[in-house]
């Protein structure tokens, strides 16, 4: 899963899919795009939040229809999830809404496959918690993405034990490699980061026994208008996919061998 943080313009959108998508298809790596209509929980009340619901759902069904591509948007309250499912082919829980029950039973209702980002607040087993809570409307299309724990104030830190614990659950596991770089709050009214900790942090995931990556990416990290401390270059996203398809390759050697 990657985008942009947030949807800047339908231009910048476009050109970002576009190009995610050749060079995913030119790694043999699948690929959900993902961009946020409405960032409802960032810092200031000043922060730029996207283009809301309804232009933001249009320019995703956009990129879907012209790049035949899937994408994944996040939900911030049960009134907007119906409308949400006519265009999104995974509905997204944010991490900070990752218990909110009556969220997570309208994602669920929905028959689409439901990611829960889990919260920084809560260890890998209390996952277990929101899968049943999915589970109880007959989805079963269930994904869980690590990203961070809260470590002191302002800070992450990433446990890879939550990846194993995870995925024992059943359910195949993202690890969020540009938000778990996050500084929450760092900058005062915005939140900072570590971007060049994101390809470590990655390779650590993924030999961990993630199933994907999720990663927000941009053609100018710099000029982001969200989490531009931690937001990825487009640039430099083959050369790191090349090296984590390596490790992934080992992983799955080691997991055969060990089977047999």
């Amino acid at each position: 899963m990657a985008g942009p943080c947030v949807i800047e313009t339908r231009e910048t959108c476009l050109k970002i899919a576009e190009r995610l998508k050749g060079l995913l298809q030119d790694l043999n790596l699948p690929f959900v795009f993902k961009a946020s209509y409405d960032k409802a929980n960032r810092s200031s009340i000043d922060s730029f939040r996207g283009p809301g619901l309804d232009k933001g759902l249009e320019i995703l069904q956009e990129i879907k229809s012209s790049l035949d591509i899937p994408v994944l948007s996040d939900v911030h309250n049960p009134a907007e999830v119906a409308k949400a499912a006519k265009v999104l082919d995974i509905i997204q829980i944010p991490a900070f809404l990752c218990r909110q029950t009556d969220l997570i039973l309208c994602a669920a209702e929905t028959g689409k496959p439901v990611n829960v980002k889990k919260g920084q607040f809560l260890a890998p087993w209390d996952m277990k918690l929101v899968a049943e809570k999915i589970l109880s409307k007959g989805n079963d299309k269930i994904i869980f993405t690590e990203r961070g724990t809260s470590f002191g104030y302002n800070n992450l830190v990433s446990d890879m034990r939550s990846i194993v614990i995870l995925r024992e659950m059943g359910y195949p596991v993202l690890f969020d490699a540009t938000h778990s770089v996050q500084f929450p709050g760092g900058q005062g009214s915005s939140s900072g980061g570590d971007r060049h900790m994101v390809e470590p942090v990655a390779r650590a995931a993924v030999a961990a026994g993630a199933d994907g990556l999720f990663l927000e990416v941009h053609e100018q990290p710099e000029k982001a208008l969200c989490d531009p401390e931690t937001i990825l270059s487009i640039e430099k996203l083959p050369h790191m996919l090349e090296k984590l398809k390596k490790i992934r390759e080992i992983v799955q050697k080691d997991t055969r061998d060990t089977s047999a």
